[in-house]
């Protein structure tokens, strides 16, 4: 090939990278503000689920507040796990009736978990829900049925711990068959959750 014509295919090529590239951040633009829409309505759902006595929800900005736990939550056994994100949720009136707490776990067999807990303004956890969960199928997707995420709640305790000889206390999960390690995320997720909402917004 002579060097004109390796020249001229190398153009080509690179106008090509270049229209590829504007097409890809075109469809970027146009479906990043769906993406993100989607995303909060997940969340907002999620926040329903977990908390339903509230009729809605606010946030302030807790960055120092969380950067500090999560300092602290790192240092409690709890696994890899930051608290991502919380509200307050209000009745009608406006008076507290719990928060949501996002928490994320990195320990799970299958990547990241992300979970929102609700917890009553008595410390009581009313519910989970996840928002990301990627565990095996059959196993630590398993975590996602209602009877087992049901464990979860109406517990008022300090922290949760997973068994496998079956729970006979209010602080004990029984273990996924097969999946203690999602387990284990899971209720180090909760248990972050739980101490943040505790030691941290209930001032």
């Amino acid at each position: 090939m002579s060097k004109g014509g390796f020249m001229k295919d190398a153009l080509i090529l690179c106008a090509i990278t270049l229209v590829a590239g504007a097409c890809l951040g075109g469809v970027y633009e146009m479906t990043k503000g769906p993406i993100e829409e989607a995303n909060l309505a997940a969340k907002a759902e999620a926040y329903r689920a977990v908390l339903p006595s509230a009729d809605s929800f606010e946030s302030d900005d807790l960055t120092e507040v969380m950067a500090s736990a999560n300092g602290e939550i790192a240092g409690m056994g709890l696994g890899n796990v930051t608290v991502d994100e919380a509200v307050t949720g209000v009745d009608g009136s406006g008076s507290l009736v719990g928060y949501v707490v996002t928490s994320t776990s990195n320990d799970g067999y299958g990547g990241a978990i992300t979970v929102s807990v609700g917890i009553q303004a008595d410390g009581t956890v009313s519910g989970i829900e996840f928002l990301t969960l990627a565990e095996t199928a059959g196993l630590g997707m398993n975590a996602q049925q209602p009877e087992w995420k049901a464990q979860y709640a109406g517990k008022n305790v300090e922290s949760f711990t997973v068994t496998k000889n079956g729970a006979s206390a209010d602080n004990e999960i029984n273990a996924i068959s097969g999946a203690t390690i999602t387990s284990n995320a899971v209720t180090g997720a909760v248990n972050a959750a739980l101490y943040f909402a505790n030691n941290c917004m209930a001032q």
